[in-house]
């Protein structure tokens, strides 16, 4: 195809634009829709992970040592903890230190109460975080195996919890993102046929002195590209609208979830060109494919 009958279809296409505005401004709307909750889905899916990330980060098991264990038994014991595979840090809390601790979070009046304490009733203990929290419990088991282990102490229930909504979350997040897709393609296949038989009379003239299939097509597809692009520029500037709305009213009550060992949201300008390529590549495909998909079925060429 020569550069100037290529340059004339690509005029087409923008020239298609304007005279089917309606059905065009019908097709950005639903493409913009869908690429903005196929976005806020995959982005709400990004940062789920991150803060339950942060949390299994923060999960311990917490080894309470025999009471008649010596130094060396103690250490003989890290040793085996140690070589168990999923075990990822080893912190030492002496009786002493679990003491002070305590101490520090009382009042100074529950402090009274334990001031002419005989002994120190607490455990030296060992807090151990873990490689994959899905095996919290098969770690648990291994280490209440071990000499000197008096008990142990870890959030198996509320790991399973973790892992169940990540785990369905993926699953919902995978399937909203391809619904949206496949519903996308649909209504604008079917936008773009309507387009096909207002201009009928055009085509079949196109037709009738010889034009090929693909000079036919080529400027639908220029058209889907173009609200596809279009569309994704909107969506970006309205999923940044949004996001950082969320952002800033998690930042400002951090301090509330990092209690519960919560990171911080990713800032969206952390995530701004991976969002950016995944809105303009996708806008243009879509819009694309579903212009294509439209034409080969419904152009009688």
């Amino acid at each position: 195809m020569k550069a100037s009958s290529f340059k004339y279809l690509v005029h087409q296409g923008f020239s298609g634009i304007w005279k089917n505005r309606m059905m065009t401004f019908a097709s950005f709307c639903i493409l913009l829709v869908s690429l903005l909750m196929v976005g806020l889905a995959s982005l709400t899916a990004i940062n789920l992970t991150r803060v339950i990330g942060g949390i299994e980060d923060k999960s311990e098991v917490v080894v309470i040592i025999s009471d008649d264990a010596d130094d060396k038994a103690k250490d003989e014991l890290k040793t085996h903890l140690e070589e168990i595979p999923n075990v990822n840090s080893i912190t030492m809390y002496s009786k002493e230190e679990a003491w002070d601790g305590m101490l520090d979070s009382m009042t100074d009046e529950e402090k009274e109460f334990f001031k002419y304490a005989d002994e120190n009733p607490l455990p030296d203990t060992y807090r151990l975080t873990v490689k994959d929290i899905k095996n919290m419990g098969e770690t648990t088991a291994i280490i209440e195996t071990l000499d000197n282990v008096e008990s142990t102490q870890s959030p198996t229930t509320f790991a399973d919890i973790l892992i169940n909504i990540r785990r369905i979350f993926s699953i919902v997040a995978v399937a909203v993102v391809a619904a949206l897709v496949v519903v996308s393609l649909i209504i604008i296949s079917n936008t773009t046929r309507a387009s096909v038989f207002a201009r009928r009379k055009e085509i079949n003239i196109m037709k009738y002195v010889g034009a090929t299939n693909a000079f036919i097509r080529i400027p639908f597809f220029v058209e889907g590209m173009i609200v596809g692009l279009v569309a994704a520029v909107g969506a970006l500037l309205l999923t940044k609208f949004a996001y950082e709305g969320v952002y800033n009213i998690f930042s400002d009550n951090f301090n509330i979830w990092s209690i519960l060992g919560m990171q911080k949201l990713y800032a969206f300008k952390d995530l701004l060109f991976p969002v950016s390529v995944s809105y303009l590549a996708a806008g243009a495909v879509i819009g694309a494919v579903g212009t294509s998909i439209s034409t080969g079925k419904h152009l009688k060429v």
